[in-house]
């Protein structure tokens, strides 16, 4: 039986956020994040409205205020909540892995629930957020697959599922 590579933590954790990011309702830019403590996922969020309140992606459309659509709930901000809602696992200490690098808004709602990570897929960043994080206490890593990570993910939602099962 050939031995497969297995991803990094950071591969693991980004491949699912990007997954999460599919689900994202506002049709501006699709956020997925996967709050993580101690390799174990606390929290899932992406971007779209509150529960029960109308989505980007339908007849509401967008409510703009200042070039910015207010009638999502941010991705980083939803894992927080989420986290919240569900309880059991604190968020103090915990990794944030998501597509794009958060906000100040969502940077505070970070700050504010402990995490001590960010691990973001692409720039999203403001002047103000670079400058606060290290006043909160939290780093931030731009993440870079891999060219093997990435055809391996892309061969996992092409391979028919009896690749996976052991043939000995």
């Amino acid at each position: 039986m050939t031995s497969l590579q297995r991803p990094s933590w950071d591969d693991y954790f980004m491949g699912i956020a990007k997954i999460v990011a599919t689900r994202g309702t506002c049709n501006r830019l699709q956020v997925g994040a996967v709050l993580v403590k101690d390799r174990r996922i606390v929290a899932t969020g992406y971007n779209g409205a509150p529960p029960g309140m109308p989505h980007c992606d339908g007849p509401a459309g967008h409510l703009m205020e200042e070039n910015h659509c207010i009638r999502t709930v941010h991705a980083e901000e939803n894992c927080v909540l989420q986290a919240a809602v569900m309880g059991g696992n604190g968020t103090v200490g915990s990794t944030l892995y998501t597509t794009h690098s958060p906000c100040y808004h969502c940077f505070k709602a970070l700050a504010g629930a402990g995490v001590k990570r960010i691990v973001a897929g692409a720039e999203y960043r403001s002047p103000a957020v670079v400058a606060a994080l290290p006043e909160a206490g939290i780093t931030l890593d731009s993440y870079q697959p891999s060219r093997e990570w990435t055809e391996r993910l892309a061969h996992a939602f092409t391979a028919p599922l009896e690749n996976y099962v052991s043939k000995a």
